[in-house]
């Protein structure tokens, strides 16, 4: 049960952030979104945080999943998550299965996280420190939610293509990512690929 919780957290805080990017994705906006992608993390982060959870208190799901949408093109390094979620299998997977995967992240995370956010919409996030990480940077930042305890959330960021993009992230102790791949390394081993990507297209 306590981990029911932490998952449904973990997915209601790190799919807020994500959404709270599409403020600088909106059409209005083009000229915040090439100054975050050129700023250092923490700017990056705090620029993000700024506007963070405003799409939601529209209330309009199809906008929210809309410019989660476009979130993810934008300023997540998709390709290279997906890719880590699946390296265990990779020498097993075909070409046509890896192409149907690709194709079902973005439904995939959207269904995972998008019917989650609303809680959140009156939070808030500040970037409490960045620290390098490898080839990239780890943004630490507080999440807070009115009447509630306050979350840690790091965000791992580095320049992909001369612009930061979100690579990964650690919520409530927990590393997003890792805990993904767990959860397809078991499904994968039951059902296989194909499995996977069926149960991915549901989602979405």
């Amino acid at each position: 049960m306590e981990k029911i919780k932490i998952m449904n957290r973990i997915k209601q805080v790190a799919g807020a952030a994500m959404i709270a990017t599409a403020t600088f994705a909106a059409p209005l906006a083009p000229a915040h979104s090439a100054v975050v992608a050129t700023q250092d993390p923490g700017t990056f982060v705090s620029s993000l945080g700024s506007e963070a959870f405003s799409v939601l208190k529209t209330g309009n799901k199809a906008v929210v999943r809309a410019k989660f949408r476009e979130v993810l093109s934008q300023y997540f390094a998709l390709d290279a998550l997906g890719d880590r979620l699946i390296r265990r299998w990779s020498a097993q997977i075909t070409p046509a299965q890896k192409a149907a995967y690709q194709a079902a992240i973005p439904n995939f995370v959207i269904g995972t996280y998008s019917d989650n956010l609303y809680d959140y919409a009156n939070a808030t996030m500040k970037v409490i420190r960045t620290t390098p990480a490898g080839s990239g940077f780890n943004v630490l930042t507080q999440v807070q939610k009115p009447g509630a305890q306050p979350i840690a959330a790091v965000w791992s960021v580095a320049k992909v293509g001369g612009s930061f993009k979100v690579t990964n992230a650690t919520v409530a102790g927990i590393n997003l990512a890792l805990t993904q791949q767990a959860d397809f390394d078991a499904i994968i081993q039951r059902k296989g690929i194909d499995g996977l990507i069926a149960m991915m297209k549901a989602r979405g």
